[in-house]
């Protein structure tokens, strides 16, 4: 590993100042560091100056104003899922974040670190892999071992989207807040890019833009749903957030969003078309609707369980939202 600077700037914007210093070759910035320490290890980044911004703390971690949730980018998974009001007002939130990781990485973890943190293919984590995502010309798992890899999407790259809590939010009408450049913010849905529109990275950040802050709107009757190897410890195989509208047992409206089976979270409104009027009760309609989420879907040589799992993860999240006992 080479030598490389260390900065901790005061705030947010001298972070921003400090990544288009042209004095750097490639500065990063970390935070909990926790992607950042294993991308060190693993060779796959040689930084020249780190830039360390996780004593800013310069507001709460978690507060409400203006009938909003507004979470420090530093806010830890653990405290997140801890908080006894977003797990009141936005139960999906306080539920991704519980599901992440072991406790240990939770303690540490930040909100911004865990929407930014790159993808866990293991061709892209193997230096010795030249993939699409280190500037290569070939997807190693698209004729390799993609099980763990997308359905939707049309690649090159079929990595999936490694954020819980990007799932989560995703149901709440989210936005981050930046600093360093001309705009003050930007919202969840426009983060997130596809690989067709961008190999190297997965966020649509500018050079120098830091996320100071998350915000996101109440959804009381929402929940989080991920089918995993191990419960415990364990990157989801499918996952689900769903956010409904209820008139007694009957869906009047309804989010869904899919995890681990795409480059970036991966919006079903026709689910939530789908759903609407189809009353919880009636488990074939529910059922039903629930199957159209794997309509477009495109899996390789051995990620194809995906496809019965999802409508299952889907129900479930819907069920968990609603108060209802999750048996099957």
């Amino acid at each position: 590993m080479k030598p490389f600077s260390l900065a901790r700037p005061r705030d947010f914007a001298g972070a921003g100042k400090l990544a288009k210093d042209r004095r750097f070759r490639l500065p990063v910035i970390k935070a909990g560091g926790m992607d950042v320490v294993d991308h060190l290890k693993e060779g796959l980044i040689e930084p020249d100056l780190l830039i360390d911004v996780l004593r800013i703390d310069d507001q709460p971690e978690i507060r409400e104003a203006d009938g909003a949730f507004h979470i420090h980018a530093n806010a830890t998974l653990a405290n997140i899922a801890a908080s006894r009001s977003i797990a009141r007002r936005a139960p999906v939130v306080a539920q991704c974040c519980a599901s992440a990781a072991t406790p240990q990485v939770r303690n540490v973890a930040t909100a911004a670190g865990n929407l930014l943190q790159r993808p866990r293919c293991w061709y892209y984590r193997n230096s010795q892999f030249d993939c699409l995502k280190k500037g290569g010309h070939r997807c190693f798992a698209f004729d390799g071992e993609n099980a763990y890899h997308a359905i939707f999407g049309d690649g090159p790259c079929h990595i999936v989207h490694p954020s819980n809590l990007a799932i989560g939010l995703s149901v709440c009408n989210a936005s981050v807040r930046l600093t360093g450049s001309d705009r003050d913010a930007v919202s969840l849905a426009d983060l997130f890019h596809m690989p067709d529109r961008g190999l190297l990275s997965e966020h649509n950040l500018k050079t120098g833009e830091v996320v100071t802050e998350i915000h996101f709107e109440p959804r009381s009757t929402s929940a989080f749903y991920a089918i995993k190897h191990k419960q415990s410890f364990d990157w989801p195989l499918v996952a689900a957030a769903a956010a409904l509208e209820l008139d007694g047992d009957r869906i009047e409206s309804a989010t869904v969003t899919a995890g681990a089976v795409a480059p970036v979270p991966w919006a079903l409104p026709h689910v939530g078309e789908a759903l609407v009027g189809v009353s919880l009760d009636d488990d074939t309609a529910l059922r039903r609707a629930c199957a159209t989420s794997t309509r477009d879907a495109r899996p390789m040589s051995d990620n194809e369980y995906k496809v019965r799992l999802l409508p299952v993860a889907i129900r479930r999240a819907i069920l968990k939202a609603a108060g209802r006992e999750v048996m099957s």
